[in-house]
C-alpha cells in the first residue's frame, strides 16, 4: 500500500496501532477505543493520535466513521478486475495465509454435463477434489474441483494440503491455466455448507461455477466455488462494443 509512517510523535501511534491491528489485538471489523481513551492509553494528544490514525487509514489498515469512531476494515477476499488469480495468489497479495483443508480426494467416473464441459469421454476418469479454504485459519470457501486424471494424473496422489492447485497442475502435471469461463450466483448455505464455513444456515454464500482452460482452448477443470457472502467480493471490468466493431463467430 501507498504511504509511510508519519513523522515524530505521531509515528509512534501508528506503530502502536499497527502492530494491534497485525496481532489481532483490534481483530477485523472491530472498533478502536474512542479517541480519548485511546490517547490516554498511548500517553498523545487527540491531535497527535489523529495524525497517526489518518496514516493509517490512508494505507488501507483503518476506516473511520463521523458518528461511530475508528474501526478495522474486514478482511474481504476478492479478483483484481478481470485478473484470473488463484485463491492462494488472491490472500498472499493480501498478506493473508491461505490455508486449505482435503475433505475429499477420489477417482471417480465423469457424469454426463462434466464430460461435455472437460471433452472427454462420459464414464471417463476424473479426480475430484473437495477443500475448504480459508485464510488465516478463518474458513472463507468450500471448493469442489473436478480434474480428468489423463490429463493430471499426479492429482491423483498429489498432497493439497494447504498447497496451491494452480501451482501444483503447473509444477507436477505441466498444466497452466490461461483462462476461466466464470459464472457468479447468489445462494443460501444449507446446514452442512453452513457447519463448513461458520455461519448460520441460511446465511448468503456466492456460487462460483467454472470451466478453467489452457491457452489453446483446451479444458484443464471444472470447479464450483461456495464463498461465505461476507467475505468475498467478485469484481469484472465490463466493456460496451463500438456499433462499428464486428465480432466473429465460434468457439474461443
Amino acid at each position: 500500500m501507498a504511504g509511510s509512517a508519519p513523522p515524530g510523535v505521531a509515528a509512534e501511534v501508528y506503530n502502536a496501532v499497527l502492530e494491534a491491528v497485525s496481532t489481532g489485538q483490534f481483530a477485523a471489523g472491530s472498533r478502536l477505543p474512542g479517541e480519548r481513551a485511546l490517547a490516554e492509553r498511548l500517553g498523545v494528544s487527540r491531535a497527535t493520535l489523529r495524525l497517526g490514525l489518518a496514516a493509517l487509514e490512508d494505507q488501507g489498515f483503518l476506516e473511520r466513521s463521523a458518528q461511530r469512531g475508528w474501526f478495522v476494515p474486514q478482511r474481504v477476499l476478492g479478483e483484481p478486475p478481470s485478473t484470473l488469480l488463484s485463491f492462494t495468489e488472491m490472500a498472499r497479495a493480501r498478506g493473508l495465509r491461505p490455508t486449505a483443508k482435503v475433505l475429499r480426494q477420489e477417482v471417480r467416473p465423469a457424469g454426463l454435463e462434466e464430460a461435455e464441459k472437460l471433452r472427454i469421454a462420459p464414464a471417463a476418469a476424473v479426480v475430484q477434489i473437495d477443500r475448504l479454504r480459508g485464510m488465516d485459519q478463518v474458513p472463507v470457501c468450500f471448493d469442489v474441483v473436478v480434474v480428468p486424471v489423463n490429463r493430471a494424473p499426479a492429482l491423483v496422489d498429489a498432497n493439497l494440503e494447504d498447497a496451491s492447485l494452480y501451482q501444483v497442475l503447473r509444477e507436477q502435471c505441466g498444466i497452466d491455466v490461461f483462462r476461466s469461463a466464470y459464472a457468479l450466483t447468489a445462494a443460501n448455505a444449507d446446514a452442512a455448507l453452513a457447519r463448513l464455513l461458520g455461519v448460520n444456515p441460511g446465511a448468503a454464500v456466492l456460487v462460483g461455477d467454472e470451466v478453467a482452460y489452457e491457452q489453446n482452448g483446451a479444458p484443464v477443470l471444472i470447479g464450483s466455488n461456495r464463498y461465505r457472502g461476507d467475505a468475498y467480493r467478485f469484481e469484472a471490468d465490463l466493456f460496451r462494443s463500438h456499433p462499428d466493431v464486428h465480432t466473429l463467430g465460434g468457439r474461443l
